[in-house]
């Protein structure tokens, strides 16, 4: 069978960096085949390129037999080629029907019939089990639900090749299996799904085949049914890699982070924390386990200073915190990973070794009074570089030129190197590759095992079940009950996430 996507000698060069080298893949009609690889190993690249969002060198694209060449993405939409992005291509102040139509608006005499639009969607969604509210605003729905418009989005628009980078990278459990659903359908109705994803077992779920990078080249083409997780982490990674962290026994020492009945307001003003209390102790992991949307997001807000609250205490080593600045939470010992690398974490136009600096900008070593060591923050931001692997043109780039899974490190970087007493990491390994996974989760280990104490935020059940020490689930904004790690299973944790009891 000839394929239906054919990429031939791909070759992108970008300042100091080769992203894609000679590349050839080969899709076939109705299947779903994973573009796997380390953050930085070239698949958004080259699936930006497909999608007409990027230029390249030198090589050729044949689309359903005829060679194509792509001047923009309305080019690769023409030719039924959709793309769900990593990083969400919407407009937070647009409605989620008006975010579809956009540039395709149905019409009623000189009108756009929005009324009709809005049927449609919500009919697709319904069909789909997105659940998608189609008048809600974009920038008042949760990130899961903002994925869930993407995916939305090329339905919406008919395409019959679908391009997913890292579509799951904050969707829950549940979400990721209704996903899988909705793939399997549309493979069965002809369509041809490209799948990237850095989670070993989405891979083994969901493909038929996978296209394995490496350093911009293809290390190997593979049938997901005679392949194992450990070799594909080999493959991409070069070397073998461990898929579970070792955990030392705990030894916690006295409670360091207290949080007593508080209540907070989500961004609608509505209740999202319900006199909800915790307590982390120093040389422990304590994971929030959960469905996105019952409070996470506005607990971590609450513990580092970003959103206020109605009523209750926060107490950080015998100190109130209570609706302090981020500013004294920082200056209090606590680093925060956040939820959204882009909007809270990042300045993606400042260079590299600038965000490195956030946070120590008005201490030593790097300020002199109101003079600022630049020289001294390059040095410190090219050894972040060297220990994260963060794979960088340099310090001078700015943020927004790396990979996702590469901004991700460079926050991780920041904060980890703060040596914090409390470490607040939501979604820690969002959107990064297997190696760098285990680099994380073993830097999470040691800062437990050093009397540090680690409040997990993560939609990854796995994840929070490898480690952490006591898991909370939270339910409508409060804690829905607590298990010891050791004793938890993925059924009795599902069964809490819903409202039941344990």
């Amino acid at each position: 069978m000839a394929p239906i996507v054919k990429m031939e000698n791909i070759v992108k060069i970008f300042p100091d960096v080769r992203a894609n080298d000679h590349i050839d893949l080969e899709v076939e009609k109705g299947e779903i085949h994973c573009l796997l690889g380390e953050n930085g190993a070239g698949k958004s690249t080259l699936m930006n390129i497909l999608y007409g969002l990027r230029d390249y060198d030198s090589g050729r694209i044949v689309i359903k037999g005829e060679e194509v060449a792509f001047k923009g993405p309305a080019d690769a939409i023409a030719r039924g080629i959709g793309m769900v992005h990593q990083h969400f291509m919407l407009i937070p102040v647009f409605t989620v029907t008006e975010n579809l139509v956009l540039g395709s608006e149905p019409t009623k005499g000189l009108s756009i019939d929005i009324k009709k639009a809005e049927k449609e969607i919500a009919d697709l969604s319904e069909k789909y089990g997105l659940n998608i509210d189609p008048r809600a605003y974009v920038g008042d729905i949760s990130v899961g639900m903002q994925q869930r418009v993407e995916i939305l989005k090329i339905l919406y628009r008919g395409a019959d090749i679908m391009i997913f980078d890292e579509p799951t990278a904050i969707l829950t459990p549940q979400e990721v299996e209704e996903l899988y659903k909705i793939m399997e359908f549309l493979r069965s109705k002809g369509h041809t799904l490209i799948f990237i994803t850095h989670k070993l077992k989405e891979v083994m779920d969901i493909s038929d085949r996978v296209t394995v990078l490496r350093d911009g080249k293809v290390v190997d083409v593979v049938k997901t049914a005679a392949t194992s997780p450990a070799e594909l982490a080999r493959m991409m990674v070069g070397r073998e890699v461990l898929l579970r962290v070792e955990k030392n026994e705990i030894r916690a020492g006295k409670t360091i982070l207290e949080v007593e009945n508080i209540y907070a307001r989500n961004q609608r003003n509505l209740p999202a924390l319900r006199g909800l209390s915790l307590k982390v102790r120093e040389g422990e992991v304590v994971g929030i386990a959960g469905v996105d949307g019952n409070g996470q997001s506005e607990l971590v807000e609450v513990l580092t200073g970003l959103r206020k609250i109605d009523s209750g205490r926060i107490i950080l080593a015998g100190q109130d915190l209570t609706n302090k600045s981020p500013l004294n939470f920082l200056h209090s010992g606590v680093a925060h990973i956040p939820e959204d690398r882009r909007l809270r974490g990042l300045i993606l136009d400042f260079p590299l070794y600038e965000n490195f600096l956030l946070g120590y900008q008005d201490s030593k070593p790097f300020a002199r009074g109101a003079i600022l060591d630049f020289a001294r923050a390059r040095e410190f931001a090219k050894k972040l570089l060297a220990e994260f692997d963060i794979r960088a043109s340099g310090v001078e780039g700015s943020a927004a030129l790396l990979s996702g899974g590469n901004q991700q490190k460079a926050v991780l970087a920041r904060e980890f190197n703060r040596n914090p007493r409390v470490l607040i990491a939501a979604q820690p390994t969002r959107g990064l590759d297997v190696g760098a996974i285990e680099f994380v989760q073993n830097k999470i280990m040691k800062l437990r095992d050093s009397g540090k104490a680690v409040l997990l935020v993560s939609l990854e059940l796995s994840e929070i079940m490898n480690l952490s020490d006591r898991i909370l689930v939270i339910y409508e904004g409060r804690i829905q009950g607590e298990l010891k790690a050791s004793e938890a299973k993925e059924e009795t944790l599902g069964l809490m996430m819903a409202g039941g009891s344990p």
